[in-house]
């Protein structure tokens, strides 16, 4: 290998290993073989199912070029037989050097020569190199067709081109073996991001809804992002592993109970209890009534009273939001006893209805949204356990942080903005847009999307998301593009 070949080989070496597109990768590697045998046609097979399938086909001098999706090779595969040659170089795992086809009697060429008979080219010198990978793994077989002169005429292959086309054969099958394993690893976690999706969606449907709406506006702003060409475009290895923390973000939710996390009114099932009781203490009054103890205008009150309070009852407890009025009526009512059948003093709600009952927004008391919060955390701790490689290696990072503020009152670690990459700030904008306007939430009603875009631009005044990114996002209208 004199100094000149070396220095090709290397070349063509670092090209390989950087090859990121497997179609491409495949037609650099015969490229590659041809320019550095000095050839004019070749052939490239990969080993599938116990046969070489066709995967490229070159003849330079009559401008044939087959294989890849524009151009697919429909010839059926090679079985792995010892009479034909790249099977033989497959079977064996050996170089094998033809001097001509026609008056080689060791293997059956043929196919070759009936080709040559439609198409007149003239097959002569032949070179079959396996690829083997650093695993001693036969991946396929590379094939290269008449050597040239400097006059461009069809001779031997020198013994000397043997070696570099073993090297080179080898250096693609490593290639292609790395490609395929970095696309394994894709596709584990592509299946692993299914799994934990179908297995929110089988506790609760309107979260799974919600990350599938979120990864439909993200894709659709990244597009737009890159169709602009705005500074903030994502690579596409950074888009993959932000779609990929997109759809992990809410995975913690596994371990918040459905009570809480779907809990659609203030009271939950408490309710029942509080009509139950509060029709007891109607039935004690008739009972008093009876009994000559209440009066009928007496009893009449109460059972107009208790209509009341069970009215604002159902009134505080579906509420998006409670005036002071409303609170100091609840307030009023918890005031209220009654004496039950064995003589003693009960209240009309218990400590804990009205704790529930008295949450000014929202569904949620104070200790259960703590632990809806504790979403977050948990998310992290479920992915800091998942080996993501080095391009996925922020997803946990990202999706543990969606809730983070920018101003340092989001959780579940209170990070300030000057900790928080844009990845985090877009996924949280993402999360607060369809958490506001989805319209399958049990505990709300869908807002209307200008109403929403107002709340969002207020937290950027306020200095909790990033405004810069959140006029982006409204320029892109992401949400009509994913519909």
């Amino acid at each position: 290998m004199n100094s000149e070949d070396l220095r090709r080989f290397l070349e063509v070496s670092v090209a390989l290993t950087s090859e990121r597109d497997r179609e491409a990768l495949l037609s650099n590697i015969l490229d590659t073989a041809m320019d550095i045998a000095d050839c004019d046609a070749g052939t490239l097979y990969l080993l599938e199912n116990d046969s070489l399938r066709f995967c490229r086909m070159v003849t330079r001098s009559m401008g044939v070029r087959q294989g890849g999706h524009d151009s697919p090779i429909t010839l059926p595969p090679v079985p792995l037989e010892e009479k034909y040659v790249s099977a033989w170089c497959a079977i064996h795992s050996s170089a094998i050097n033809v001097a001509d086809v026609r008056t080689d009697a060791r293997f059956d060429f043929s196919g070759s020569i009936r080709y040559d008979g439609m198409t007149g080219y003239r097959t002569k010198s032949m070179l079959v190199v396996p690829m083997r990978n650093d695993r001693g793994e036969l991946i396929g077989v590379t094939q290269l067709i008449n050597a040239l002169d400097p006059e461009g005429n069809a001779v031997p292959f020198p013994e000397e081109a043997v070696l570099l086309i073993e090297a080179l054969s080898s250096q693609a099958a490593i290639s292609i073996t790395n490609m395929k394993y970095s696309q394994e690893i894709t596709l584990l976690l592509d299946s692993l991001v299914t799994a934990l999706s179908t297995a929110i969606d089988e506790r609760s449907p309107y979260n799974a809804n919600h990350t599938r709406n979120m990864v439909k506006y993200a894709s659709a702003f990244l597009d737009w992002l890159s169709e602009n060409k705005d500074p903030l475009s994502f690579t596409e290895e950074k888009r993959r592993a932000f779609i990929m923390s997109v759809w992990l973000h809410d995975v913690g939710k596994l371990a918040v109970p459905l009570e809480v996390m779907d809990k659609a009114t203030r009271l939950g099932p408490l309710l029942g209890g509080i009509e139950d009781r509060l029709r007891a203490v109607a039935l004690l009054g008739r009972i008093e009534r009876l009994e000559g103890r209440r009066t009928e205008e007496e009893y009449a009150g109460l059972c107009s009273e208790l209509d009341s309070a069970l009215e604002l009852i159902h009134r505080a407890n579906g509420a998006g939001y409670l005036t002071d009025e409303t609170l100091a009526g609840i307030e009023k009512l918890a005031g209220n006893t009654y004496t039950d059948e064995a003589g003693e003093e009960k209240p009309w709600l218990t400590a804990e209805e009205l704790h529930c009952l008295t949450v000014r927004k929202g569904t949620l008391t104070p200790e259960e949204r703590s632990v809806m919060q504790s979403h977050a955390a948990v998310t992290g701790k479920i992915l800091e356990n998942v080996y993501f490689p080095k391009s996925y290696s922020d997803v946990p990072r990202w999706a543990a942080a969606h809730h983070e503020l920018l101003n340092g009152r989001g959780y579940p670690n209170g990070l300030r903005a000057d900790a928080i990459p844009d990845e985090v700030r877009l996924l949280t904008i993402l999360d607060v847009f369809d958490a506001l306007t989805a319209r399958d939430r049990p505990y709300k009603p869908a807002m209307p999307l200008e109403k929403a875009l107002a709340i969002l631009r207020s937290m950027a005044d306020e200095g909790s998301v990033d405004g810069i990114i959140l006029e982006l996002f409204e320029k892109s209208k992401a949400w009509e593009a994913s519909q």
